[in-house]
């Protein structure tokens, strides 16, 4: 495994002691150290055996790692479900993929290669437990990462997803990556376009979006081709713009979700 640094701070309120770490990874497959918040439930520390499930957060395009952390209290959602949080930096606009022409933007290889085994060394993780969602290019990425193992998730969701790159075509940041945004590339990679590999893997999934942002009509669309191939989905539209208020509602439909097959 390559090198990997911890810096770990710990946050005392009242009688509650909140872990928070920070892990730092270093740049081979990614253009400089990823930063990595890792956030544990408060009973982490009073146990040396119990292993916990993980739930992976990705960012949206223009964010950090810290962007969760401004939609909602992770550390709070981590006591409160009993999850393992991570939250890595997607560097902005990775979109969470192995670009074929930039050698220092291979997402996908730091994330298999570096964080996911980082994790399971590090932390007491329940390894038929883990879980992984996002928000817009983050939603994208949390499917895509899926699609490419998923017999190491036990299940994956994506809140106002971007799931048919087609619609990117003028993207210039994911022109940079990809060379260029023909929509036969585009549509190789979109999800909504290789939604028989998640119905070959019979996980169910999970995905929202509000009926006022800009990915409702696909994700409506998406819905109908998981009931065409029968994918145990759970689909939720609600009120709502592509900003963090709807975020901060949506994401709890995740987690809900995801304690429930945890718990099975």
């Amino acid at each position: 495994m390559k090198q990997l640094t911890f810096f770990a701070s710990f946050l005392l309120f009242a009688t509650k002691l909140l872990a928070q770490e920070t892990l730092y990874f270093n740049p081979i497959y990614i253009p400089f150290a990823d930063t990595t918040h890792v956030f544990t439930p408060k009973e982490y520390a009073r146990s040396t055996s119990k292993h916990y499930p993980v739930v992976y957060l990705l960012h949206e395009q223009g964010g950090t790692f810290k962007q969760w952390n401004s939609i909602i209290s992770v550390q709070k959602y981590a006591d409160a479900y009993g999850f393992i949080i991570v939250c890595p930096d997607g560097f902005d606009d990775s979109w969470y993929i192995n670009s074929p022409r930039k050698a220092t933007m291979k997402f996908e290889d730091f994330f298999f290669k570096d964080l996911y085994p980082a994790i399971k060394e590090k932390y007491r993780v329940e390894s038929d437990q883990v879980f992984i969602t996002g928000i817009g290019m983050g939603g994208f990425g949390a499917m895509n990462l899926f699609l490419k193992k998923p017999d190491l998730f036990r299940s994956v969701g994506s809140c106002s997803g971007i799931l048919d790159l087609q619609n990117e075509v003028d993207n210039t940041r994911l022109r940079t990556l990809l060379g260029n945004t023909d929509f036969e590339t585009l549509r190789n990679l979109s999800i909504i376009y290789n939604i028989d590999k998640i119905a070959a893997a019979q996980r169910e999934i999970i995905f929202d979006c509000g009926t006022d942002g800009p990915q409702y009509e696909n994700n409506n669309f998406f819905k109908k081709r998981c009931d065409e191939l029968r994918v145990k989905a759970t689909y939720i539209s609600q009120p709502g713009k592509h900003d963090r208020s709807y975020w901060q509602k949506s994401i709890r439909w995740h987690f809900d979700f995801f304690k429930r097959l945890a718990k099975e």
